[in-house]
């Protein structure tokens, strides 16, 4: 038996030993399942999440506020009023107040009334851009002519003349190519015969 051939069966032997002691240990201590609560609903005008992802929880009606939390797929809270553009829901989070995007949650238990959004957050400061810095990039063109288009010298094309060479004496060199592929070909002939 080779040293591959007793490895592979060892392992196996490994594997089977292995999931005979995990249902054993499945059998003495069977898994406990949790029961489910149900998170206590509250009470009048509430929203629950449809969104498939966590969805934030904003400090006020838009993209510009802070995120303050967020809310889980199917989580439920009291809706306390609605955007003036209905597009933004006020909740209770937290022991305080939050806000979440209308078309996220769906909402059950009668109207909400409308509030006015609390002022849009400020930026702490203001971006500004230094005139030195922004100089190195402005830049005026100068006045100066357009390129003319120049058209090229006329092309000559040159002419060749053939040589007065006088002619070489002797063998042309396609005789020796030929003269070779023969040789070639007797030899290979007379190895076939041989063979036989």
């Amino acid at each position: 038996m080779s040293f591959y051939a007793f490895q592979r069966i060892s392992f196996k032997r490994f594997l089977n030993s292995f999931a005979i002691l995990a249902l054993g240990l499945a059998a003495f201590f069977p898994l406990q399942r949790v029961a489910a609560q149900d998170a206590p609903t509250p009470g009048g005008v509430t929203i629950t999440v449809i969104y498939t992802d966590p969805m934030n929880v904003r400090a006020g009606p838009g993209l510009y506020y802070d995120i303050i939390g967020q809310l889980n797929p199917g989580e439920v809270r009291s809706a306390l009023g609605i955007s003036p553009g209905r597009e933004w829901i006020q909740i209770s989070f937290d022991g305080g107040l939050g806000w979440v995007y209308a078309s996220y949650v769906s909402i059950a238990g009668g109207e909400l009334q409308i509030i006015e959004p609390p002022p849009t957050p400020t930026p702490l400061t203001t971006a500004t851009i230094d005139p030195t810095f922004a100089a190195a990039f402005y830049f005026e063109p100068t006045n100066t002519r357009l390129p003319t288009f120049t058209p090229p010298p006329p092309m000559t094309v040159p002419r060749f003349a053939p040589e007065n060479t006088p002619e070489s004496r002797g063998v042309p060199s396609g005789y020796f190519v030929v003269i070779l592929g023969l040789l070639g070909g007797l030899g290979l002939a007379l190895s076939f015969a041989s063979r036989k």
